[in-house]
Formats: structure tokens, C-alpha cells, sequence
């Protein structure tokens, strides 16, 4: 029987185009989950967008000279390029400028203030001298009043984990220019964390599974929960459905407050796009449903605290209790699979210091599966992890290139050369079962490692399969078969059938370099599906791009499927090229290593 899942992806601002640190985080672990998934038989819905509201857009707008829409226009588009050519297999990846969206961040807010959540409170709002503009909390920096750390922002501490107000902290500067804010009074409305405190706890405690390092940061949090604005002085924004702010020209929603609810927005998009309006309840009221929540860890917070606060209210189940909202009772997330930082010679990726590698320059370089490849088997899943050109270049030829580019040649070109088509087997000897039996195994271990969102160990235990074959060509020495063509037919059957066991456990990881594998063993048709772009259109808005993809219709199984004798094979072409030893000293031209 199987399982509906839903694997919720971190939303990429809309301010600029993405580097390989954020796609690290959101990007491919998700996209490695859900293809394992659909794999093995489940019913998956990967949804996500672009967050295109608050002040870094407004900010971005101006240093461009354009609007904030347009701004926001420029970078969807980019971003959906972008994270189509890395093959991210979203059912829906949308945005959050969209009436849809729109509508369901209003109806969730009503629910929460119907059931008492929401709280108007005078609050000091940090001011810019020198535009008179807002400054959101996340503009402003300085010194925790609480560890002392010197880069805390005006909403938490990402050292200590404490929530703040800006004008708590010790000699606060605008992000954006550097100067001393100015605080004044404002008021806004303040969604009241602190009555979820014995709920959020108590769900809390049920998530034994989740990565040591979230569950730790999250019940950190319980101990600090106090009512967090959800508005903002802004004219860029979802508007405050409430008499006497619905017309306000500068109350919006904080970004942050409807960023989270996106999740929800884009599953009853999709649903629509689909043609079947209510397919969305599967994912979200569904008990059996389980969700998966994919993000970098500077968003722990808000899918582990805040998003399910706003969930719990919605449902009136927080600490006060409630009716239920317009959207049914929704489930809460099953697992926040949070990653640590990928750095460039221990730096955090950053565009305004200069150590950025941004996405579209290495596809366009590298193409996609050395960068997945790469981010599942040395990325930041449990720990920063540092990505050097050099590491990147020994990735590439000695695992990608000598190792499983070399088995997929050798054991097709010696089967094309012999017999022109996939051998007939003799009864197998110890030396070839053994090795089908490893190949098999393979996919329960590979898979209970993916089911638990541990990619590095699976694609290092997918790997051992490719190792072990490789020796085994190596020593059964089918070229030295002449005299013995039945043996000689035994061994390439084998190793054939561990190309195909192989690749298949590598499409979560490989999925572009899978389909050419596929095609080079003779099948047919499409085994691992690729997102397309589609131009959609909403009431008077331009088209604009959204990522969708026809899945179920792919062939890759999550199972050993016995190769096909005598289906013919061609002379197989190269899967991956080495690259020239010096790009680890030097990085591209685009991308070029500091030295000092």
C-alpha cells in the first residue's frame, strides 16, 4: 500500500538569483527524497515557490531601478530556469504574489484571530533616517543583549537562538547602509506564541525521529515563546483583512507570516492546475498523510516553532483552544529536515562578500548531476560543509568518471563488442551471485537511508555497489574469455544487471545521467521525468513561469528488474568527462580562487 507524502521545500527570495549554499539546503536533499519516493510507489506532492514580499524586495527594487513586481518578475523567472536545469522535480513551484496565495494567508490569518491568537500591540518599529522607510526586523543588526554575539538580527539570534526585538539590541545598524536606526511607535498585530507553549511542547515531544540537531534548537525555543509581529509598515505585501487596516496604504503582512503559509497556498494551486480542486486534502487532512518539511538551518524556527503554531491555531487546538479553520484540520509537520551551511573556504555563502557561486554559472560549466552528486555526497547534512574546487574535482573523476562512468563503458562496450546485445547467463557461479546479492540488498539499505533523509550514507552505500562490480570485472577478466564465450557471456550478463540494480539507485542522486543510462542499455521511453516550464496566466497578472512535471508516467522502479536478454546495445558514449586537475587549484573563470 502507499504512503501520501508531502515534501514541503524551503521558498527562495525572489531578490537575486540562487548560489549552490542555498540549493544545498532546500533544493536537492527534497528533490532526492521525493524522486526515492515516487520510486518506491508513494503518492508524493513536492510544492514550493519564490517568496516575493517585504522590504529585501522593495530594497532590491530601488538599487535596480525598477518596481518591486518587476523586480520580482526578473528573479522568478531566473530562479525557475535555474531550478529546472538542476532537475528539481516539483509538482508545483509557484510564488507568493499570486491572488491565490493571497486568499489563503488572509484565511488562515481569520482563523487565528477568531480563535483569539492574534493580539494589536503597540510596538517601537525601526525607522531609516535617511529614507524614512521601515526597517524589518532582519535589516537590522547588533550585539545580543542576551550572549553577546555581534550579528544578531532584530528578530532572534541565530547564536543563541533567542527571539528579540530590534531595539533590544546593543548598538543596532541598518544592514542596508549602516546607520543608526531610529525607533518609533507603531502598532501592529502580534501573533501570540506564548499561548502555544504546552501544545507546541507536547507536540514536540513526539518528534524522536527528527535530526538531533533541530529537535535540540526547537525545545530550546519552548522557554522563549512570546508574541511575534505579523505586520509590518509596508506598501509590498498581503493586505490585513481586518476593518480599519484592510485599507491602511502601509499595513502588510510580515513577509514571514505568509512566507510559511505558502506551503499550504501551492497545494490548493496545484490542485487547481490540475483540474481536481480538492486533491490538495489528501496531503494536509489526511491523519495517515506525513509531511516533510526541507529547508537551510537559519529557517528552523519557522518550521518548527511558528508554521505549526499557525497550524495549531488554525485548527483550535493551541493552548486556548478554538473552532476549526476554513481549511479542515491540518496536519502538522511530520519532519523538519534541516541542513547546516555549505561554505566556500569556511565562509557562509554570501553575495555581498563575494564568495558565491551562483547556480545557473555552474550548470551552464558542469551541468547538473555533478552538483547533485556533490551535495549528496559532501554536503551539509549534519555539519557545515565546506565545498572546495579541489573536492569538487576529485568528486567528479575518481567517483563519478573513474568509477561509475567507467562500469556503465566497460560493461557495455565489452557486451556490444562480443555479442552486440545483453548476453545469455549460464547457471551464475558463487563470485556472480554473490554480487547480485549485494546489488539487491542494496535497495532496502539504500532506501531505509533515503526514507530518513540520510543522503550522504546512501549514495556512499550506492557507490559500494559500483565498487564492487568494478572488481568483479576486474577480477573475473572477461576479455581473457575467448576459449569460454558461456563464461565469458555469464560474467557481462552480471555485471549488466548491476549496471541496471546501480542505476536505479542512483537516480534520486543522477537523474539526467540515469535517463542516458537507461538509453545506453537499450531501453525506451522516459525513466527518470524532468520539471517542465509551463507559462500560466492569473486574472490581469502577465504570464509567468511555474515548474510542473509529469512523474507518474516514468519508468524508475525502486526494485532489482531482471535485464532484458538479448535487448541490443550500442557503443555506449562517455556519462561523465573528467575534468583538467588544474580547475582544483584555479576554480573557473567565473569563480576564480582567492588566493592572498
Amino acid at each position: 500500500m502507499s504512503d501520501t507524502l508531502l515534501t514541503a521545500v524551503a521558498w527562495p527570495y525572489a531578490n537575486g538569483p540562487r548560489h549552490i549554499g542555498h540549493v544545498s539546503g532546500f533544493g536537492v536533499p527534497s528533490d532526492i527524497f521525493s524522486r526515492y519516493q515516487r520510486m518506491a510507489g508513494n503518492k508524493v506532492l513536492m510544492i514550493s515557490g519564490t517568496d516575493e514580499h517585504g522590504t529585501p524586495i522593495q530594497v532590491q527594487a530601488d538599487a535596480e531601478g525598477m518596481t518591486p513586481r518587476r523586480l520580482a518578475d526578473k528573479y522568478n523567472r531566473m530562479i525557475v530556469e535555474d531550478l529546472q536545469g538542476l532537475g528539481l522535480s516539483y509538482d508545483l513551484f509557484t510564488r507568493t504574489t499570486t491572488a491565490n496565495h493571497h486568499r489563503v494567508v488572509q484565511d488562515l490569518f481569520l482563523a487565528l484571530h477568531r480563535n483569539g491568537y492574534v493580539l494589536p500591540r503597540t510596538a517601537m518599529g525601526a525607522i531609516s533616517p535617511s529614507t524614512g522607510r521601515t526597517l524589518p526586523d532582519r535589516y537590522v543588526e547588533g550585539t545580543c543583549p542576551i550572549c553577546g554575539y555581534d550579528g544578531a538580527r532584530g528578530d532572534q539570534c541565530d547564536n543563541c537562538g533567542h527571539q528579540l526585538d530590534a531595539a533590544d539590541l546593543i548598538n543596532p545598524r541598518s544592514r542596508i547602509n549602516g546607520e543608526k536606526p531610529q525607533f518609533v511607535e507603531t502598532e501592529h498585530l502580534f501573533l501570540d506564541l506564548s499561548a502555544f507553549t504546552e501544545a507546541l511542547g507536547s507536540w514536540l515531544s513526539t518528534r524522536t525521529e527528527w535530526r538531533p540537531n533541530v529537535l535540540k534548537f526547537s525545545l530550546n525555543l519552548l522557554d522563549d515563546l512570546r508574541p511575534r509581529p505579523i505586520t509590518r509598515d509596508l506598501d509590498w505585501g498581503v493586505r490585513v483583512p481586518l476593518d480599519g487596516w484592510r485599507d491602511a496604504p502601509m499595513k502588510r503582512f510580515y513577509v514571514w507570516f505568509d512566507a510559511v503559509m505558502g506551503y499550504l497556498s501551492a497545494s490548493v494551486e496545484w490542485a487547481s492546475r490540475i483540474g481536481d480542486p480538492d486533491a490538495w486534502l489528501a496531503f494536509w487532512c489526511d491523519p495517515q498523510a506525513r509531511s516533510y518539511y526541507f529547508m537551510g538551518k537559519d529557517n528552523i524556527t519557522f518550521h518548527s516553532q511558528i508554521w505549526p503554531a499557525i497550524l495549531l491555531g488554525h485548527n483550535g487546538a493551541g493552548d486556548r483552544g478554538g473552532d476549526v479553520g476554513a481549511f479542515g484540520t491540518l496536519n502538522l509537520p511530520t519532519e523538519v529536515v534541516s541542513s547546516e551551511f555549505l561554505t566556500m573556504s569556511g565562509s557562509k555563502f554570501s553575495t555581498s562578500r563575494g564568495t558565491v557561486i551562483y547556480v545557473g554559472d555552474f550548470l551552464r560549466e558542469f551541468g547538473p548531476d555533478t552538483l547533485r552528486y556533490f551535495i549528496s555526497a559532501a554536503g551539509p547534512e549534519n555539519q557545515d560543509a565546506d565545498f572546495t574546487w579541489d573536492e569538487f574535482v576529485r568528486r567528479v573523476n575518481f567517483e563519478l568518471a573513474n568509477e561509475w562512468g567507467n562500469l556503465v563503458n566497460r560493461a557495455i562496450s565489452m557486451a556490444n563488442r562480443t555479442v552486440g546485445a545483453v548476453p545469455h547467463p549460464a547457471t551464475p557461479t558463487a563470485e556472480d551471485a554473490e554480487l547480485l546479492a549485494t546489488s539487491r540488498a542494496a535497495f532496502d539499505t539504500v532506501g531505509a537511508l533515503l526514507g530518513r533523509s540520510r543522503f550522504r550514507a546512501a549514495a556512499s552505500e550506492a557507490m559500494r555497489v559500483v565498487s564492487a562490480a568494478n572488481k568483479y570485472i576486474s577480477d573475473q577478466e572477461p576479455w581473457k574469455r575467448k576459449d569460454d564465450p558461456e563464461r565469458r557471456d555469464s560474467i557481462l550478463h552480471t555485471a549488466l544487471q548491476v549496471v541496471t540494480d546501480a542505476n536505479a539507485l542512483l537516480t534520486p542522486f543522477l537523474p539526467h545521467a540515469a535517463q542516458q543510462v537507461h538509453e545506453l542499455l537499450g531501453g525506451t521511453g522516459t525513466w527518470s521525468a524532468q520539471p517542465e516550464i509551463r507559462e500560466v496566466t492569473e486574472h490581469d497578472s502577465p504570464d509567468y513561469p511555474v515548474l510542473m512535471g509529469e512523474y507518474a508516467a516514468e519508468q524508475a522502479r525502486w526494485e532489482s528488474v531482471p535485464i532484458e536478454v538479448g535487448r541490443p546495445l550500442a557503443k555506449p558514449t562517455p556519462l561523465f568527462a573528467k575534468l583538467d586537475p588544474a580547475l582544483g587549484e584555479t576554480g573557473p573563470d567565473w569563480a576564480p580562487i582567492a588566493r592572498e
